[in-house]
């Protein structure tokens, strides 16, 4: 079978871009053991209110100081939907859905993850002062769009604490800690 020259060029420059992206996708997960992000902690959805990691809902400080948020997605409303956090210091957000899929996003943050029952969803980030809305971007339902919250950050010297600490990580238990 006789092939045009331009035609000859075009294979061969697509099996080299080939093996150039799949080779670099081999030498990312098995030489510098790059994983894509995944949802390791899972949860019953069923039992996400009561789970000890979710039973106590909001801010929470643990024992080295670092400042968590614990959150549940539901059909139509975050719990809690209202959280008041230091600025410029790292705050983990911890997350789970007990029905459907939910997009947490912090609007005009970094802050945003996808909510999906049966796993617990994690990221940090820092905020400067202000409110924030905060909005579920994964359509969710009839009341996808009254789903919203607020995000309040104050001045870190400002800042008043949620209450009472929770024991270190994972996730609070007991009493409320501090829903603002």
């Amino acid at each position: 079978m006789n092939v045009d020259l331009y035609e000859r060029i075009w294979m061969w420059g697509t099996a080299g871009m080939l093996a150039l992206f799949f080779g670099s996708t081999a030498v990312a997960a098995i030489g510098r053991q790059f994983q894509p992000p995944s949802h390791v902690e899972t949860i019953n959805p069923a039992a996400a209110l009561s789970d000890p990691r979710f039973a106590s809902r909001g801010v929470w400080v643990d024992d080295q100081g670092g400042v968590h948020v614990t959150v549940i997605g539901m059909m139509f409303v975050w719990l809690p939907d209202h959280v008041t956090v230091p600025a410029e210091t790292p705050v983990t957000f911890h997350l789970t859905s007990t029905d459907v899929t939910h997009g947490y996003q912090i609007v005009r943050t970094n802050g945003q993850t996808m909510v999906i029952p049966g796993y617990v969803s994690r990221f940090t980030t820092r905020f400067a002062p202000g409110e924030y809305l905060i909005a579920c971007n994964e359509y969710c339902g009839l009341g996808h769009h009254a789903m919203a919250g607020r995000l309040t950050v104050v001045p870190a010297a400002e800042w008043a604490g949620p209450g009472t600490a929770a024991p270190a990580a994972p996730a609070p238990e007991g009493g409320d800690h501090g829903s603002h």
